[in-house]
């Protein structure tokens, strides 16, 4: 019975002391077990950090990147094989001034043919006039002749004929004259598509040719770009309490220089509102010195009045 009694005794203690240890873990809420995923938090528990902003920007700026409005992609106009590289990239250049050329050899001899063929056909053009003018004065005599009695009437009409003939043979060199002049439009038109031409004046961005290189007709050959006037095109949003207007002026920061503020004026604004953004579409200039290091395609912001980052 003692032997019993004791038993009975440890487990009890054992029970307390597992209680116990419940109880601490119970009143010390940071030793605590962390509250299952989507658990609803405590009211007295801290709100979760919020997350940086992007680096570069500031809360309500635009963020966009400095244009201009000519830039293109220069195509080829024909097939070909590369033949000579004229321009190569950071070239500036002049409107219509040649960057490359495809090998044109086949079209040049064409060319010197049909040339070739014009001058035959001038000279049988003046060959035909001379020959005309006598047969004309022979079939005049022949009228006079045969209304004299002196020549028969089968003279009179071979002579008729003869002049006919000649006025034929006039109008069909002739003809062949303009055919030729064609031809050489046609070809000369084929050579200047061998040469590959600057749109407009600027600098050459990029070349996408090599030397030697065989070309389908509108493959891309350069990118030739405007360095001025830079501007920016950005969106307003519809619900800013203030509407761009021509004329405004903004603040257009280049986030590479960030210390360094630049004013544009509004050029162009979208009549409507873009739905899928619900936003004016807006155009702007830069304006005033310090503009010569800003290059096309740097990232920028743009201060809009009555927006958390611009001014009001």
């Amino acid at each position: 019975m003692i032997k019993r009694a004791s038993w009975l005794l440890a487990g009890a203690l054992a029970i307390a002391g597992i209680g116990c240890g419940n109880s601490s873990v119970a009143s010390n809420p940071s030793t605590a077990p962390p509250a299952p995923s989507g658990a609803p938090r405590s009211p007295s528990s801290p709100p979760p950090a919020p997350a940086p902003p992007a680096k570069g920007a500031e809360p309500g700026d635009i963020l966009t990147v400095l244009s201009v409005e000519h830039q293109v992609d220069v195509p080829t106009e024909t097939d070909g094989v590369v033949s000579e590289l004229i321009k190569d990239e950071g070239s500036r250049v002049q409107a219509g001034e040649i960057l490359a050329r495809l090998d044109a050899r086949s079209i040049t001899a064409e060319l010197e043919k049909a040339q070739a063929d014009l001058r035959i056909a001038k000279n049988n053009v003046g060959y035909q006039e001379a020959e005309l003018k006598a047969k004309q004065a022979a079939y005049t005599r022949q009228q006079q002749m045969r209304q004299y009695g002196l020549s028969s009437q089968a003279d009179l009409e071979h002579a008729e004929f003869e002049a006919k003939g000649a006025e034929f043979d006039l109008a069909s060199w002739k003809a062949n004259v303009d055919k030729y002049q064609a031809e050489i439009r046609r070809l000369e038109a084929e050579l200047d598509k061998t040469r590959i031409r600057a749109p407009f004046a600027g600098l050459v961005a990029r070349r996408y040719i090599r030397l030697g290189q065989g070309v389908s007709k509108s493959d891309k050959c350069f990118r030739v770009s405007q360095l001025s006037p830079l501007r920016v095109q950005f969106q307003v949003p519809e619900i800013s309490p203030r509407r761009p207007r021509m004329g405004d002026m903004v603040d257009v920061i280049v986030l590479e220089d960030a210390g360094h503020s630049f004013a544009a004026k509004i050029m162009k604004v979208s009549p409507t509102v873009d739905p899928a953004s619900d936003s004016y579409d807006v155009t702007a200039q830069l304006t005033g010195a310090g503009l010569a290091d800003l290059r096309p395609g740097m990232a920028a912001r743009v201060g809009w009045p009555g927006t958390a980052g611009g001014k009001p």
